[in-house]
This record gives structure tokens, C-alpha cells and sequence, in this order.
């Protein structure tokens, strides 16, 4: 009888199995870049089980410097998209688009400057003296805009930076913008040696980034699915930072093969090293956390440097509906 009844479940089982599999949601997500640690929760939530433990079939879509993500989630063909910092939403909201933010994956922007060690700029105070300084076209109406104000950077310093270090490299008394995860390990790679990184964000500049973008109707009609994706990719964050990155970095990988084990350990220590994931509001609220007062700080400082209207209502650019619950805040090493 026991033999039976031991059979009969797992013949049950069997039949069951391919509809619990069908039962999980298939979800497109889009990041903004080559698959790289940047992203590194969202490949660890799919690569170690969690987004299926959350009944999700997450498919990771990486974006690149042809690809426009927002776009393709505006349209349907993504249900999530991985944004860049919290201007592509105020501008969305000011546009009336049926884009909003949901979550914060990143407390503070990777974005930085950097200059070379022992020339006399080595401190904060002394970048806005340096020249020249090395900007891509869409930072000097942005971030650099905002240090003209904030800090008296001046526009006649700068000088096109087009992703090729060299000039950077070779001149130095210049500064030159770029990604903490990313371009301090080229220069350290092709220049043979170090250079002082000052990030953004612990100079005022209070963008969130890496934040997941929704469109509204998917808000509005399934927040369970929502809250379930924000959860595991929370999840999937305290994996990667804190456990066994392993299986998200062959991931990572295998969507992007250009990148090196190195690459992948440098960008993993800077994440946790400069707390661009996790610091802040998130020690108390949980990875993925937003504030209402952080939005609006923000919000004033692109409208003082008159990058957005002040008659916007920034307050359509993001939901906390689906944050600052604390989950995944035991997973944190103690």
C-alpha cells in the first residue's frame, strides 16, 4: 500500500510539473548596457532560481550603445526596463508618458570624475582648477551643469570624450568623467596606475540609478507582478554582493563574452566598496529603496540648472508603492 500511494504522488507530480511551469509569468527586462556586474543583481535573480522562486520567467534583454530601451518598453516589447538615473523619468513625466519608476536599484550613480594621483588633484576642492576636462556630449547639460552651479566647474575646460582613455591618460592634469565600475579599471589596466575617483553622489549630485521603469498600465493592472519583480531583483542583489556571485557572472558572460573575470572582481568591489547598491536609506528599507524627499531634492537641482520644468509634477515620475518593506534584509552580512 505505502509503495502505492508513493507512486501514485509521484505520478501526480509528474502531471503536475509541467503546469506549475507554465504558471510562471514570462517577464522581458531590459538593461541600458552590454551585460556587465552593473546589472549584476538582475542576472544573479535569474541565473540562481530566485525570479522562479517569485513564480517568474524572467528573460534579460541587453540594451547597448544601438539599443533604446525605453523606447521598446514604451511599445510592449519589454515589461521592465533597467534605467540610467531619475531624469529620463522626470523628463517622461513632463512628456505625460506612461513610464514610472518603481524601484532604485542603485543608491548612488556609478557616475564619477577622475584624475591622475600627486599632480595637486587629489582633492574634490581642487577639480573645478583642473583642465582639460573630459566629458561625453550628454553629460555637459546634465551632471556638468549641475557642478557649474554647485561647484563653479568651468565650460571652457572641456573637451569630447568619446570612450577612448587616451588623452585622459596621457595629459595629467586633466580630469575625465566615466563609471566607477568601468573606466578607473582601463586606466589602471593601460595606464599603469590608479586614479582618484570622486563619485557624484557623495558630492550632492542625488540621482538614483539602475532604477526599474514600468509602464503604468502594468502598475495599475498587475502590481502583484510588480512587487514580485522588484522583491527578487532585492533579492537577487543581496546574492550577488553578499553570496556566491557565481552563476550571475556566467551569465553575464554568456551575454556579454568581451568581459574578463577581472572586470567582473573589480566592478563587484567597487559596488560594495563605494555603497552604490547598498547604503543609505537601504540599511533600514531594503535594496531598491526610494524617499520622497530624495525625488525632490533631485527634481529642484535639474530644475535649478533649468534641465526640467519647474511646473512639472515630478511626483508622476515614480511610485513607492513597491519599496522600503525591508525584504531581503537578512540576507545582509551582519
Amino acid at each position: 500500500m505505502a509503495r502505492l500511494i508513493v507512486a501514485a504522488l509521484a505520478g501526480l507530480v509528474a502531471l503536475l510539473s509541467p503546469a506549475l511551469a507554465l504558471a510562471l509569468d514570462k517577464v522581458r527586462f531590459g538593461t541600458n548596457w552590454l551585460a556587465d556586474p552593473a546589472a549584476g543583481g538582475f542576472y544573479q535573480a535569474a541565473a540562481d532560481g530566485t525570479y522562479e522562486k517569485y513564480g517568474l520567467d524572467v528573460t534579460i534583454v541587453p540594451g547597448g550603445p544601438q539599443a533604446n530601451g525605453a523606447l521598446l518598453l514604451l511599445f510592449g516589447k519589454l515589461d521592465f526596463f533597467m534605467g540610467g538615473d531619475m531624469i529620463g523619468n522626470f523628463l517622461s513625466a513632463e512628456a505625460k508618458l506612461p513610464l514610472i519608476a518603481v524601484a532604485a536599484d542603485f543608491q548612488k550613480s556609478p557616475q564619477m570624475l577622475m584624475s591622475h594621483p600627486g599632480v595637486g588633484i587629489d582633492t574634490w576642492e581642487s577639480l573645478p582648477s583642473a583642465k582639460p576636462v573630459y566629458l561625453g556630449a550628454g553629460s555637459i547639460n546634465t551632471f556638468y551643469a549641475w557642478l557649474r552651479l554647485a561647484y563653479g566647474f568651468k565650460d571652457e575646460y572641456v573637451r569630447p570624450y568619446n570612450f577612448n582613455s587616451a588623452p585622459f591618460i596621457a595629459n595629467r592634469n586633466s580630469i575625465q568623467q566615466g563609471y566607477a565600475t568601468a573606466e578607473p579599471f582601463e586606466i589602471e589596466r593601460q595606464g599603469g596606475f590608479t586614479p582618484n575617483v570622486f563619485l557624484l553622489g557623495d558630492y550632492g549630485y542625488s540621482t538614483y540609478a539602475t532604477l526599474i521603469v514600468a509602464r503604468t498600465q502594468i502598475v495599475e493592472k498587475s502590481p502583484d507582478l510588480v512587487q514580485r519583480f522588484v522583491d527578487a531583483s532585492a533579492i537577487g542583489w543581496y546574492h550577488y554582493l553578499y553570496g556566491d556571485s557565481a552563476k550571475g557572472d556566467a551569465l553575464i558572460r554568456r551575454d556579454n563574452p568581451d568581459i574578463t573575470e577581472e572586470q567582473i572582481a573589480f566592478s563587484i568591489k567597487t559596488l560594495k566598496a563605494r555603497g552604490i547598491v547598498d547604503s543609505g536609506d537601504t540599511l533600514t528599507l531594503g535594496i531598491g529603496a526610494m524617499t520622497d524627499a530624495r525625488w525632490k531634492d533631485f527634481f529642484d537641482k535639474m530644475v535649478a540648472i533649468g534641465l526640467v520644468d519647474a511646473r512639472g509634477d515630478y511626483r508622476k515620475a515614480y511610485t513607492l508603492q513597491f519599496v522600503n518593506k525591508g525584504v531581503g534584509l537578512e540576507l545582509r552580512p551582519k
